[in-house]
């Protein structure tokens, strides 16, 4: 496709001088010379095998096939001068960098995030994830949202952000065909985890007053989204902390079989480094102003 460009210097020489029917005047706007811009057309239309230009002595006048021309080039132009303004803009606005890890990203970031672009368009956000322990001399970040403070670069203070619970979910149908009534009627089910929280069923289990069993079928995934997609599909049970099931159960796709048992997790905490940015604190300010709203929602 690339290939089968025309000369781009010269089809913008065209545009000037179709838009002013006068190569003189081309040549002032585009700032070389009357024989430059003559180069450039005759080389234009020697590319595409037409004459675009009809040469009297003191104007050019358009041709049928150069008018024809003319009007998807300068559309093509104009779309070109309105992408490249649009990013630079997006390019000059001030950004902030946010590090969380993917699931936590993708199940409760993300869709929160549109509601902080309505209320502050002048402000860019990026979010960066990992699971790896945050260090802002590595990773040149503004904010780091994890769970528990373990790890923590020294520069950073944890500061409590919101509290969560480990919750027993699954599909409405799978539920229907092998009901859950207590923690005895797990055996018959396939118990779905995530790598990084393989110990969750025992110490969930532990919690309750029962031991489980490390021989139990069970499969693992390597995010909690990807846990929850099987859960909806009638894959298994799943345990999920609450923050990250965004409305799986409201909308109905997953359903919490024992709502009494829900065991504490470590509460999630933010940072900021220290060099803390006016924009950083906006962002600051918004989501715990919006953690508030969400809990106030939340039945």
């Amino acid at each position: 496709m690339i290939n089968s460009l025309p000369p781009l210097n010269a089809v913008r020489a065209f545009a000037v001088a179709a838009r002013h029917q006068s190569f003189s005047l081309a040549a002032e706007e585009l700032h070389v010379s009357h024989s430059a811009v003559s180069r450039h057309i005759k080389l234009l239309e020697e590319h595409l095998g037409v004459l675009l230009f009809e040469r009297r002595i003191r104007q050019s006048v358009l041709t049928p096939a150069g008018q024809h021309f003319y009007q998807q080039v300068n559309a093509g132009l104009s779309q070109i001068a309105h992408a490249a303004a649009a990013l630079k803009r997006q390019a000059s606005l001030p950004t902030v960098k946010i590090n969380v890890r993917p699931s936590f990203a993708m199940l409760w970031l993300t869709p929160r995030l549109e509601d902080f672009s309505a209320q502050h368009p002048d402000i860019q956000l990026q979010v960066i994830t990992q699971t790896q322990a945050p260090d802002p001399a590595r990773d040149g970040f503004d904010l780091v949202i994890r769970r528990g403070r373990d790890d923590w670069a020294p520069s950073i203070e944890a500061r409590a952000l919101f509290e969560d619970e480990l919750l027993l979910v699954a599909a409405p149908s799978l539920i229907e065909q092998l009901p859950i009534e207590d923690l005895d009627s797990l055996g018959g089910h396939t118990l779905l985890t995530v790598k990084a929280r393989r110990e969750d069923w025992h110490n969930w289990a532990m919690h309750f007053g029962q031991h489980q069993s490390a021989t139990r079928v069970t499969r693992q995934f390597d995010h909690m989204h990807r846990v929850l997609e099987a859960a909806v599909e009638g894959q298994g049970i799943a345990l999920c902390p609450t923050s990250l099931l965004g409305t799986h159960l409201s909308s109905g796709r997953l359903i919490c079989p024992l709502p009494g048992l829900r065991m504490p997790l470590p509460r999630y905490y933010y940072g900021v480094v220290p060099e803390v940015t006016a924009h950083t604190q906006v962002f600051v300010e918004w989501l715990i102003a919006r953690i508030a709203a969400d809990a106030d929602a939340s039945p």
